[in-house]
């Protein structure tokens, strides 16, 4: 059984084709949505309960390697699977999909973080951020400006800066519907973590269109050793291999 973490488009293709294979696999969601897209195939919705709990149930499932396919950014899942692996001497493979790079026409900004975002964006801009609900909170150094945060699900609870909004909304989004969306909230700046992938990229197209500036936060580097593939093709060659 391949445990496939899981959480992505890229995830979801892979979960097809390894139920096509017929090679045995469960995938595993966080549950940060209140209505995740189906997948193919057994499914588990969830956390693990910590490192020890993730242990657990890679002896309690007879789990025989691990396909990490979560997002390019989800750097504490990532660092844990990879150790946990490592130390069990567990195949272990992370499937991410390939960075954005800028177009002609695109104006880019690379921040290292969130945090750095103040070096970038003037004081008072009007900000649209796509970033996910879970950073929101980290972006509070900003909250001079004039934000819109997109989410999946609108949280219950109030936007945590003065000047802001959530904006709901289930990706993908057509150029068309971004471009209409940017006129009618008429933000200076996108901010953008560098996810890759090909369900995401209506939003640059529409801001280099509009001319908007793009402050887009660098990705994260992996665990060292750590083995990466970008296309899904050579992911399923290694859960074939196995």
């Amino acid at each position: 059984m391949i445990l496939l973490l899981a959480g992505t488009t890229e995830a979801r293709n892979l979960a097809e084709h390894l139920a096509d294979c017929d090679i045995a696999c469960v995938a595993s969601l966080a549950g940060v949505t209140d209505s995740p897209i189906a997948y193919r195939g057994d499914t588990r919705v969830g956390g693990f309960g910590g490192e020890d709990g993730f242990v657990r149930y890679l002896e309690q499932a007879g789990i025989r390697a691990v396909i990490d396919a979560t997002h390019p950014f989800a750097t504490a899942i990532t660092a844990r699977t990879a150790r946990v692996c490592g130390a069990r001497g567990l195949p272990y493979l992370r499937y991410e999909r390939a960075e954005w790079r800028s177009r002609q026409g695109d104006t880019w900004h690379e921040a290292m973080d969130s945090a750095d975002l103040a070096r970038i964006i003037p004081r008072g801009k009007r900000i649209f951020l796509a970033t996910g609900r879970q950073t929101v909170e980290d972006m509070t150094h900003l909250n001079h400006s004039a934000i819109w945060a997109r989410v999946v699900d609108t949280p219950r609870d109030p936007f945590p800066m003065p000047h802001g909004a959530w904006i709901s909304g289930r990706p993908p989004f057509t150029v068309e519907a971004e471009v209409a969306l940017f006129r009618e909230l008429k933000p200076d700046w996108l901010v953008v973590k560098n996810a890759g992938g090909a369900a995401g990229r209506a939003k640059l197209d529409a801001a280099r269109a509009l001319g908007l500036s793009v402050a887009m936060i660098a990705r994260p580097k992996s665990p060292d050793g750590v083995t990466r593939r970008e296309q899904l093709l050579d992911a399923l060659e290694w859960a074939q291999s196995l």
